[in-house]
């Protein structure tokens, strides 16, 4: 018996240094535990396009910043072209004010004398020559207009807007880009957007009046493009080389945490493959020694009971009995640890035989099992494990009297739900004398980026609800 165990240990060793030999590379194998070059070549393909998909999400953020920076910009750089350019404006228009008509508006004008009105036309006509300059009109201080290069207007009298007496008592100069609004305004309408610029002047004896002048838009368009093209493109290539400078380390970080990634899912398939390896060694133990040895006192207690002395016979019986009790549960323990060969029976079987031994410690069992399921093999062998802690953690410890299992599955997930009527827990506690079963099944699903949700309510049951991508 020593020898035999020496070799066997000797054997397990070897196994599990170096998991060569057909036998059970092939047990591997068809367990999703060891895969061929193939699949080595499937993981770094997939590995670079995460990294890919990765890097592109940053490219994509980065342009998106970068929009969401040039649309403020952009305005700020529309009001200050036009700011800049009403400020051109008002300058203009005092000159013009000041200079020019200022010295021309005598009391002939103001009288709407023809010739008064000629002199003052002529003086404007070098200023309205290129288009430029689109009206001009002089108002008194009780909104009758002296003086417009419109000769119809001249002598009207409007309603001065609210600010005009304080334009009048020297307050500051007012100044608009728009359409042209008020009933004085009918000429000027059709040209579309103009920058208005009213400003303070004297008429030649000093009385104060309203200059008014129109002006095309193209001074404040040609402005806000200058602008831009002084700006923008300093700023865009700024962000464009910000954006360049954190793409490396980026790419970087990306592999790095993909390596983190593939480290942790290679830690958990090797920790499952010791746990099914473990679970194989003691259920092989118990079959070989302990069962058998057990088997040989029971029939050895049984020729006991039949021929030993009458007074010993209850006795012997009695213990034979609980001899072949313990020999069951041992077996049907046996039976538990030994992995289920998942590619032979497939995943709806082997979950029925899982919950054939819950409905043998008396608890009711509805089941729900679809035929689309997963046909990669490390997916299958995901779904029965985190279903076999889930339906062991019911029978130890929920004291459920019905557990409801699901499985259901698309062209994109698999999702299997285990749902009882338990006592429930709080998910947030800890979990008490250092059990890992949730651990265990949340790092076995994010092994294959799946995702697992636990709800339970003390005193309502608890769901455990997994979801995976298909490959």
């Amino acid at each position: 018996m020593a020898e035999t165990r020496r070799r066997r240990d000797e054997h397990d060793r070897r196994w599990l240094r170096d998991r060569g030999g057909g036998h059970d590379r092939t047990w591997l194998r068809n367990r999703g535990w060891v895969h061929d070059r193939g699949w080595a070549r499937t993981r770094g393909t997939s590995d670079t396009s995460e990294v890919r998909s990765a890097v592109l999400r940053f490219l994509a953020i980065g342009v998106i910043t970068l929009v969401a920076v040039l649309i403020p910009v952009y305005a700020w750089i529309h009001g200050q072209a036009e700011q800049r350019a009403l400020s051109e404006a008002i300058l203009r228009t005092h000159q013009l004010a000041d200079f020019t008509v200022g010295p021309l508006l005598d009391r002939a004008v103001r009288a709407g004398d023809a010739s008064a009105i000629s002199r003052v036309n002529a003086g404007l006509k070098p200023w309205m020559a290129d288009g430029s300059l689109v009206r001009v009109k002089i108002w008194s201080g009780d909104g009758k207009i002296l003086y417009s290069d419109s000769a119809d207007l001249i002598g009207d009298t409007y309603p001065l807007p609210a600010w005009s007496p304080d334009l009048l008592s020297g307050g500051r100069e007012h100044a608009w880009l728009g359409q042209p609004i008020g009933l004085d305004t009918v000429n000027e309408a059709a040209a579309g957007e103009l920058v208005e610029i009213n400003v303070r002047a004297t008429d030649a004896e000093g009385w104060p009046v309203i200059f008014e002048a129109y002006f095309d838009d193209e001074a404040v368009q040609n402005a806000q493009s200058r602008l831009m093209l002084d700006v923008l493109p300093v700023l865009v290539v700024s962000l464009v080389l910000l954006q360049l400078a954190q793409l490396l380390p980026a790419i970087g970080l990306a592999r790095r945490i993909q390596a983190g990634q593939a480290s942790r899912r290679r830690l958990v398939q090797h920790a499952i493959v010791a746990s099914d390896f473990e679970r194989r060694r003691i259920a092989r133990e118990l079959h070989d020694e302990v069962i058998q040895d057990l088997a040989g006192l029971s029939y050895a207690l049984e020729a006991e009971e039949r021929h030993g002395a009458s007074e010993r016979r209850a006795l012997t019986g009695q213990a034979r009995g609980i001899l072949l009790r313990n020999l069951r549960t041992l077996r049907a323990i046996t039976t538990e640890l030994y992995p289920p060969d998942l590619e032979r029976l497939g995943l709806n079987e082997a979950l029925r035989r899982l919950l054939d031994h819950v409905a043998d410690t008396g608890i009711v069992v509805h089941s729900e099992l679809s035929p689309d399921v997963p046909s990669d093999k490390e997916r299958i062998a995901v779904l029965y494990r985190v279903a076999r802690e889930a339906l062991a953690n019911v029978v130890k410890h929920s004291r459920a009297s019905v557990v409801d299992l699901v499985i259901t599955g698309d062209a994109v997930t698999t999702s299997l739900s285990i749902r009882d009527n338990g006592r429930g827990f709080d998910p947030a506690a800890a979990a008490p004398g250092g059990h890992l079963g949730l651990r265990i099944m949340r790092d076995t699903v994010q092994m294959t980026e799946g995702s697992l949700s636990i709800t339970s309510v003390v005193g309502e049951g608890t769901t455990v609800l997994v979801r995976i991508r298909r490959a």
